[in-house]
Order: structure tokens, then C-alpha cells, then sequence
């Protein structure tokens, strides 16, 4: 956008505003705007308030992109999340009516062809790898972003971020969003090729570290502190696609009494694009998380997924990456050149019988004392993207989650109709 004859869009002057005539000056401006219509039939299987009507959520954001040279950039975005007509009002990341979403600066220490080393300070969002574990909230309606301080190296083929951080607590009114004093997420996460993976594979190594002063599970409620290690072998190909992840958790539970936390994870992804017409990619997903296998003693088995990105499984997603295993098959059509649709069946079951269905945030849904059936349900689903031009995509989603033994046994168990549409305008 630097060269004027290169803009052909209306909003292409935005993207790069020149300041002066120094070299490297400049100012982009950008933003987005998403209605996003919901509408539940016994929505959490019949616990939540009934609405007929559905509701309505309103993200809107604006940022500036400031680069003073090579070494200096400031980076801020402002968010307003709005909810209207859901019966028992907003949910937790459904409302942030204005606030910081984003202020950080970047300082360059050194910059080269094959190394760069960039300090960022302030308060930032952060995704790495599918966003299991660490991830921008991008599904529901207020996302998610971190205080703290950043090293981003880059060394020949290594990609390298070191970070310390606090979450940022999500409120509801004008500029109140604060750190949470009670939680400390710090890490390093390392991403290269790796040759001798087929298909241009790549591996991302990585260490996590939690620190929760008031941690909720089944078990029961304490300080948590938990250390994460991991890998993920990927790739991502035009015809074949893979994706594999492997993550092992240690660390201290103290609830009544101090106890051991052990759990794990693990997921694969692949899948085929075939040479046909619609160009159909069919997909299998399967992932199991640890539960806890005995609520008495103080031990505590329970993978924690950390800041998981809010549409796990899909646009309906009641069930969250604890204590579970999924298998999930799905068939991606492209249907016209800006037309794509994504069907899939999602099975759940719980891992360890003694414990809960956790939700995304790791909420409890259902307690797992009442019952001693493993399988929780399964959800086919529907969902067609249009993008109706550069800065325009319209979506419709259609699930439907079919109640299995676990939840007709810890009542209510109902099935739950799920429809949304929404529209996302992005400059």
C-alpha cells in the first residue's frame, strides 16, 4: 500500500498513511464489525433460561497501527461487545460494552534476513499453534487478551516467543477491564520445520505455566499450579493435512489438603483434499483429556486447557476439552468460488467416569458423582460461509446435540437446537 498505484480498494488508503517523509512512518488504520444472531431450543441441555425469540450480540472493533522506523511500533485496538434480548442476560464473554482491548509497543532490538529479536510490552492478544491451549477467543462475542511482557525471536528457522502475563478479566461496563491479580500464565513456545515430517512438516515445542489461586473442579476448589509440556507435528498441504499434539501436565493442587496434579492430552487431526468437483475435504478429528479418577483423594487428574479458543468443537460447543474424548469426522464443499460449506458429527464421551462434563472455560456443567455412564452425546452439524466481497463474509450455522445415558441420568437432559447467523465486516 506504500505505492499508490497498488491500492484498488476504497478503504486501501487506510492501510498505509504516510507521516512526514521519513521512511518507515506511518499509520494504518483498521477495524471490524459482527452482528451475530443466536437462537437456542433448551439451550445447555435444558439448564439455561428458555428464549423463544433467540438474541443478538454486537462486537465492533477499531485499531491503529503506528511504526515510527524500524524499531518502534505501537499498536492499539479498542472493543465494545453488546448483548441484547437473551433471557437471563449476557453470559461472561458475551459483553464488554468499551474498552482497551489492545495497547502494546514493539521495540526492535536487532533486525536481520534470518534473525530478529522484538521486546513487546502492554496488553496484547496471543495464538499459538491450532489454539488449543492458547488462543484469541475469536468465537464468542468479547475476546480474549493478556497483560504481560513478550521476547519474539527469530533465528534462522526457528520461531521463538517467551512471554509472562496476566489474563485480562472481562467486564461489562466502559473501560474496566483489569489484569487478574489471582492469575499467572507465563511460557515458551518454539516453532521450525522439521525435515525428516512428510509433507513439509513442521514441530512446534513449547512449556506453559499456570498459576490460579482459586481453581474450580469436581474434585473441589483450590490453588492451582500447573506446568504444561508439549509438541505438535503438522503440516499444512494442499491435498494432505495433519496435525498432532501431544501435551503432558504436572504440578500442585491444594484444595483441603496439598495433592499432585498428572494429566495429559492428546489430539489428531487429519485430512484429504480430493481432485474432484467442489473440491471436498474429508476430515477425522479425535482427542481424549485426562478426568480425575477419584474425587476423594487429593490427587488430581484433570487436563486444563489452559485459554482454549471459545469454538472448540463448532459454533455449539457445550462440552469443553476436559475429561473428554471426541471423535469428529467432517466434509468441507466448495460449493461456488466464494461459497464453502463445513458438515460434521461430533461424538463425546467422558474419559474417567468420576468425574464432570466441564465446559469451554472449564465451568462445570454436570457434575460426574450422579452418574456413572461414560458417553455424554453427539452433534451433527451444518455450516455455510459466503464471502460476499473483500471485506464482507455472511454465515449460517445448524447444530443439533443429542442427549446421550450421562446426561438422561443427571437431568435435565434435553436435546439442544442451536442456530446462528452472523455477518463480519473487516477493513
Amino acid at each position: 500500500m506504500r505505492d499508490p498505484s497498488q491500492r484498488k480498494d476504497y478503504l486501501d488508503a487506510v492501510k498505509y498513511i504516510p507521516l512526514g517523509h521519513r521512511e518507515n512512518w506511518y499509520l494504518t488504520l483498521g477495524g471490524e464489525a459482527r452482528p451475530y444472531y443466536e437462537w437456542f431450543k433448551n439451550e445447555d441441555w435444558g439448564d439455561a433460561p428458555e428464549d423463544q425469540n433467540g438474541f443478538l450480540l454486537q462486537r465492533y472493533m477499531f485499531h491503529a497501527d503506528l511504526h515510527l522506523g524500524k524499531s518502534f511500533r505501537f499498536f492499539g485496538l479498542l472493543k465494545s461487545g453488546i448483548e441484547s434480548g437473551r433471557n437471563g442476560g449476557p453470559r461472561p464473554p458475551d459483553e464488554d460494552k468499551l474498552d482497551v482491548h489492545q495497547a502494546f509497543v514493539d521495540l526492535t532490538v536487532q533486525s536481520h534476513k534470518n534473525r530478529s529479536i522484538v521486546l513487546r510490552v502492554g496488553r496484547q492478544e496471543m495464538s499459538f499453534g491450532s489454539q488449543r491451549l492458547i488462543s484469541t477467543r475469536e468465537g464468542p462475542n468479547v475476546r480474549e487478551s493478556f497483560d504481560g511482557v513478550r521476547l519474539l525471536l527469530k533465528e534462522s528457522q526457528w520461531k521463538i516467543d517467551a512471554f509472562v502475563t496476566k489474563p485480562v478479566k472481562t467486564k461489562q461496563g466502559f473501560f474496566d477491564d483489569t489484569a487478574d491479580n489471582a492469575v499467572t500464565f507465563w511460557g515458551l513456545y518454539a516453532v521450525r520445520p522439521l525435515s525428516i515430517l512428510p509433507f513439509k512438516g513442521r514441530v512446534d515445542l513449547y512449556y506453559l505455566g499456570l498459576d490460579k489461586k482459586q481453581a474450580r473442579f469436581d474434585q473441589g476448589v483450590g490453588r492451582e499450579s500447573r506446568h504444561s509440556v508439549g509438541t505438535r507435528l503438522w503440516n499444512s498441504g494442499e491435498a494432505v493435512d495433519y496435525n498432532f499434539e501431544l501435551v503432558y501436565q504436572f504440578g500442585a493442587f491444594h484444595s483441603i489438603k496439598k495433592g499432585d496434579i498428572r494429566a495429559w492430552t492428546v489430539a489428531a487431526d487429519i485430512g484429504y483434499r480430493f481432485r474432484l468437483p467442489l473440491k471436498p475435504r474429508l476430515g477425522f478429528k479425535a482427542n481424549a483429556t485426562s478426568g480425575d479418577k477419584d474425587p476423594n483423594d487429593s490427587d488430581l487428574e484433570t487436563f486444563n486447557p489452559l485459554f482454549p479458543k471459545g469454538n472448540y468443537f463448532g459454533q455449539l460447543t457445550p462440552v469443553g476439552p476436559l475429561n473428554h474424548r471426541d471423535f469428529h469426522p467432517d466434509l468441507q464443499l466448495t460449493l461456488l468460488k466464494n461459497v464453502s460449506l463445513i458438515a460434521d458429527w461430533v461424538f463425546y464421551w467422558r474419559q474417567s467416569t468420576r468425574d464432570a462434563v466441564y465446559g469451554i472455560p472449564g465451568n462445570i456443567q454436570r457434575t460426574g458423582q450422579l452418574s456413572r455412564a461414560r458417553f455424554v452425546g453427539h452433534q451433527p452439524g451444518i455450516e455455510v460461509t459466503v464471502q460476499a466481497d473483500r471485506h464482507t463474509t455472511i454465515s449460517f450455522d445448524i447444530a443439533k446435540f443429542l442427549a446421550g445415558p450421562f446426561l438422561r441420568e443427571t437431568p435435565p437432559g434435553e436435546n439442544t437446537t442451536y442456530f446462528a447467523a452472523w455477518l463480519t465486516y473487516k477493513f
